[in-house]
């Protein structure tokens, strides 16, 4: 037994199942058997009271959920920070968790009354002491983080949950001794998750599947080497000796059916304080304002679902609502956010609602000098097609040449001050460009009833797809074709567009590159630039390729790219220097597979690869093409075109494209090579390497 840890426990006399407040408990009411959960309970009592203290507080009638004493409060030292529960079903607790720590000399401090915060069952103390790993998103709020470092003295990770089954951040997290993680990667948003990465190196992440998570594996309890949990699989618990931990099972079934298990049963009292660690939260608030028909044009839905989706929390401090069908309304909302770029995201997309700071927060904006022509300072300001004003000098200036995707910059003239919208590419060496989202606003016009009724919204990859029949017989003999033209030594171009990418194509053509099935690419600045923002940012054109949806504030990310490759000055440079390290370029580079991009009128940047020449494009186009035996043109009908126009008769090409109208148009040139197949670009290639695939171990059978 270890004596120096504490836990405190409820017995289960009062639990059941008497309404629902999370998604575990829909369903079960009143089904859990109370038998059952009192024998659970012991055991794991029992457990617990081998291996370490475990103290009682008395069950109350009326709170059956007070059994889950996780939720008391946050424990460090002999200091206690008391839960302010969500829903109302929990908050007659409070009373009783806070006579029970004075009673036990505890410092008790209390939260404001509207802000949630729900204990150990949302923030978790590193083993090592070393920070504090906070949750927010369905019970506890952001705005709670900077009581705890500023209460506890200590340093808070603030992490969203987004998946609602987890909605307690101990749900789906467990630090463990050691400097250990397990943890379930799928509860958490991108963000999140690269600050768990940050902070914690990858051999001691323990990362589970979901199915080990619904069984509440990662609500465990740990002590010492020792991890005490409901159920977990064959390969996490080898993972587990792996590691050097051992660990007990107790069923806990009936607590399941309300959303808890070991963990949830259980608050630790005992946490020691480290003393050479100090409080520091990088949470930040602000308080914007907005104007409008905000209710009927939607507006103010759209500002508060943007700051949730991109990791923030809310507060609106007031609400005037217009009280004519004419008249305008005005918010102010206070804005948190986990971390600064959290923030300024957050904030830029505000702007282009047409959020501004409040009178008292405004402040001039912030500039930074281009040091390399061509080339934005890294945290430029990204423009709108919306009308936009900066502030200079305690003035609003208006920007001249508006235009989307471009930068701002602001000179002094004998008249005044200056601001114009300019491309990356016209940037000059000198000029001073706004940076960050401070002193900017867009002039957003107020919309008719007539003119809002009549918008219809347009959903990026919204439509569904059908692939032809017979798809994979087309596919098996173009895998036969390529391989013989590899293993022959003749020659193999792709020419691609973005919607490779934006399929999902983008991981196969890159496995096609290293493989040797590919002796050159051609496309447009558009391939590139995707497939660059997908290696670095894992979005496509501002869709995140994991899940499939759009991230807000994504349509700058292509730019940021642009800008980036800019900086390096080639898109070899940018591989030789670490930056780029996956993708079709990156392939294309380290394996010495000539590219040639063709630019157009539409391209922003665009990358320095870029050919805009025209005449020079078609030359570097005709020069790849010489003594190739098949081209694959991938879902880009302007650059297959071309190509098409550029190839001699007696050259395979494949057209593949989900527009029947592009694949006709390809083969109708009349050459009996030509084959053209109508399907998703990203389907087409993940078949083409399991047939490759085949070719090469004929008696694997693949997944």
């Amino acid at each position: 037994m270890t004596d120096s840890i504490r836990f405190l426990m409820c017995a289960p006399d009062h639990y059941d199942v008497d309404y629902v407040i999370n998604p575990w408990m829909e369903g079960n009411i009143h089904k859990s058997s109370r038998d059952r959960a009192v024998e659970q309970w012991y055991k794991l009592h029992h457990i617990l009271k081998d291996r370490s203290l475990v103290d009682l507080v008395e069950p109350q009638q009326g709170w059956p959920d007070m059994v889950f004493t996780a939720n008391a409060g946050l424990v460090l030292g002999k200091t206690v920070v008391l839960s302010r529960f969500l829903h109302k079903e929990r908050q007659g607790e409070e009373p009783y968790f806070k006579q029970w720590f004075e009673d036990h000399g505890y410092t008790v401090y209390e939260l404001p009354k509207d802000l949630p915060f729900e204990g150990a069952g949302d923030a978790l103390l590193d083993r090592e002491g070393r920070w504090l790993w906070a949750g927010y998103g369905f019970r506890s709020e952001l705005d709670s983080h900077p009581y705890l470092a500023k209460w506890l003295d200590i340093e808070v990770v603030s992490l969203r949950l987004t998946d609602e089954r987890f909605y307690h951040l101990d749900t789906c997290f467990c630090p463990l001794t050691g400097g250990y993680l397990l943890y379930y990667p799928g509860a958490f948003d991108a963000y999140s998750n690269r600050l768990i990465e940050m902070r914690v190196l990858p051999e001691k992440r323990i990362a589970i599947e979901e199915a080990d998570a619904v069984n509440f594996a990662c609500n465990a309890v740990n002590i010492d080497r020792v991890i005490v949990m409901n159920k977990a699989s064959d390969r996490l618990n080898q993972r587990f000796a792996d590691a050097g931990f051992e660990v007990v099972e107790t069923p806990l079934t009936e607590f399941l059916k309300a959303g808890g298990a070991a963990k949830c049963l259980t608050l630790r009292v005992t946490e020691p304080v480290r003393t050479e660690v100090h409080a520091n939260v990088l949470v930040e608030s602000r308080t914007m304002r907005m104007e409008g028909h905000l209710l009927d044009s939607g507006l103010i839905s759209r500002a508060l679902d943007l700051i949730v989706e991109n990791g923030g929390s809310f507060q609106v401090l007031n609400f005037n609502l217009g009280e004519q069908r004419q008249s305008t309304s005005s918010a102010e909302v206070k804005v948190s956010a986990p971390s600064h770029d959290v923030m300024e995201e957050i904030v830029s997309q505000l702007i282009d609602l047409g959020a501004v700071a409040t009178p008292q927060d405004v402040c001039d904006i912030n500039v930074e000098a281009v040091t390399q022509e061509g080339v934005a300072p890294d945290d430029f300001y990204v423009t709108t097609i919306y009308p936009t004003e900066v502030r200079v000098n305690g003035e609003w200036v208006k920007v001249e040449n508006q235009r989307m995707d471009g930068a701002i910059a602001v000179s002094d003239t004998p008249k005044g001050s200056v601001a114009q919208c300019k491309l990356l590419r016209d940037l000059k060496a000198g000029e001073q460009v706004i940076v960050g989202v401070e002193g900017i606003r867009t002039v957003r016009k107020t919309e008719s009833r007539t003119q809002r009724s009549n918008q219809q919204e347009f959903s990026f990859m919204g439509a569904g797809v059908s692939s032809e029949r017979r798809v994979e017989l087309i596919v098996e003999q173009i895998a036969w074709e390529m391989r013989q033209i590899r293993d022959q030594g003749g020659k193999v171009l792709v020419t691609a567009g973005p919607v490779v990418i934006h399929t999902g194509g983008g991981q196969h053509l890159s496995r096609l590159i290293r493989e040797g099935y590919v002796q050159g690419l051609l496309g447009g600045n558009a391939i590139a630039v995707h497939d660059i923002e997908q290696s670095l940012m894992g979005t496509s054109l501002g869709v995140d390729m994991q899940r499939g949806v759009p991230v807000r504030g994504g349509h700058r990310h292509h730019l940021k790219i642009i800008n980036t490759i800019r900086h390096y000055g080639s898109i070899a440079k940018a591989v030789e220097h670490g930056v780029l390290t996956k993708g079709v370029m990156y392939e294309c580079v380290k394996n010495n597979v000539p590219f040639a991009l063709a630019g157009s009128i539409r391209d922003d940047g665009p990358l320095p690869d870029t050919q805009m020449d025209l005449i020079k494009a078609q030359t570097e186009y005709s020069k790849l093409l010489e003594g190739t035996d098949l081209i694959l043109m991938l879902s880009t009908m302007l650059h297959s075109i071309g190509v098409g126009n550029m190839t001699p008769a007696g050259v395979k090409m494949v057209c593949v494209d989900i527009n029947p109208a592009v694949v006709t148009k390809l083969s109708d040139r009349g050459s009996i090579e030509s084959v053209g197949v109508v399907t998703d670009v990203g389907l087409f290639l993940s078949l083409l390497l399991q047939q490759l695939e085949k070719l090469t171990n004929p008696y694997q059978v693949l997944a």
